[in-house]
């Protein structure tokens, strides 16, 4: 599936570097992971979208950059995302259309804030629907 216009413009204003650490919350089906994973070298992208739907089509459709370790879908919302064991945090988070993040569902919201806080590398950054936003401490 190719990237909408929109979301396009979106994912290339991200200012990613190669070996990045970057999460998408709300993947759908993935379009936006797989062109983030592509503009990585040794970094990694991990996807996650609260519906089984859109995580199988994820997987299915970045089997390529999930084979090449550039990629990882997970079904989580983003109120409940936590880091794995060991896991690094992350320099960049993105989302577009996110109701928890865009102030369509505020007590999911705060909840997401806090978890988004929790999963941020010292001097990581956050976009929402293509605009940097200061991260609320949870």
């Amino acid at each position: 599936m190719p990237l909408s216009p929109r979301l396009a413009a979106i994912v290339h204003a991200l200012p990613i570097t190669p070996y990045m650490r970057v999460l998408e919350i709300g993947c759908g089906p993935g379009p936006a992971a797989r062109e983030v994973a592509a503009r990585l070298d040794g970094g990694h992208v991990v996807a996650i979208d609260r519906s089984a739907m859109a995580v199988a089509q994820a997987r299915a459709g970045g089997a390529a950059e999930i084979a090449a370790g550039r990629l990882s879908v997970r079904q989580a919302a983003a109120e409940d995302f936590v880091l794995e064991p060991g896991e690094a945090p992350f320099d960049i988070v993105f989302a577009v259309r996110v109701g928890a993040l865009d102030g369509r569902h505020p007590d999911a919201g705060r909840r997401a804030w806090a978890r988004i806080a929790a999963a941020l590398a010292p001097g990581g950054r956050v976009f929402v629907d293509g605009r940097e936003v200061a991260t609320p401490s949870g």
